[in-house]
């Protein structure tokens, strides 16, 4: 659908939408094992099943059941529970943390950098992501990504998709929810964002979870743009 106003400012969600983590996450694992001498791990897998523990994990702390904590806190616990299922309790503690690090080392999507450059021409980008910000200002260092702030859930101390973290990073900008757009490649993302008054954009990442993906691979609902790519989204907004 055609957009009222274009929007002042673009915020997005990382993990998935900006930066592949499974394939980062994986490679990072075959790294250690090689180092370790651990043969015989299915890494794609590993990363699935680490990644299954995200949101387990961030209920915790929006149910109340505890403070809120950073990521790597939450990484660092599920990483202990994904070792055992694989059998890989000897991997020690010293290697547990550097593979936490992992998630601060992740690989951009192709089209990101340079989409993100191009969006930053005609407005702020800043992520609103469930990352803490010692853990996106070192995915941005690595990867080249141009954000104009960093922000998300550290400033609202809270986790997507309470309304908080999309409410607390567009005052942080000084603008209204609706002059401000939310980019993701999930669907959840977009329609927490849309009920906070948020603008939204999908662009979907179609292998985030590997060759099999079933979920997210289309709106499931009328965004107020659909776009293929980063650059694509660059386009209809004119940048």
């Amino acid at each position: 659908m055609p957009l009222t106003h274009l929007p002042k400012a673009l915020l997005f969600d990382v993990f998935g939408t900006c930066v592949d983590w499974r394939s980062s996450i994986a490679g990072e694992g075959e790294a250690i094992g090689r180092r370790l001498g651990i043969t015989g791990v299915d890494w794609e897998a590993f990363a699935d099943a680490w990644r299954a523990q995200y949101q387990p994990r961030m209920e915790t702390v929006r149910g109340g059941a505890r403070p809120w904590v950073t990521l790597d806190v939450l990484h660092r616990e599920a990483l202990d529970t994904v070792l055992a299922a694989f059998g890989l309790e000897e991997m020690p503690p010293s290697e547990r943390d550097e593979f936490t690090l992992a998630w601060h080392r992740l690989d951009p999507w192709p089209d990101t950098v340079a989409g993100l450059t191009r969006l930053k021409t005609c407005s702020v980008i800043a992520p609103n992501s469930n990352g803490h910000i010692a853990l996106q200002v070192n995915l941005a260092k690595r990867a080249g990504l141009p954000w104009d702030a960093i922000l998300g859930a550290e400033i609202a101390r809270a986790y997507k998709p309470q309304p908080a973290v999309y409410l607390r990073s567009v005052e942080a900008l000084g603008l209204a929810p609706a002059a401000v757009m939310m980019v993701a490649a999930h669907n959840g993302d977009l329609a927490a964002a849309a009920a906070c008054g948020l603008q939204t954009a999908f662009v979907p990442r179609p292998t985030e979870h590997g060759p099999g993906q079933t979920s997210d691979l289309a709106p499931a609902r009328d965004f107020d743009l659909v776009a293929s790519d980063f650059l694509d989204l660059a386009r209809q907004l004119d940048a």
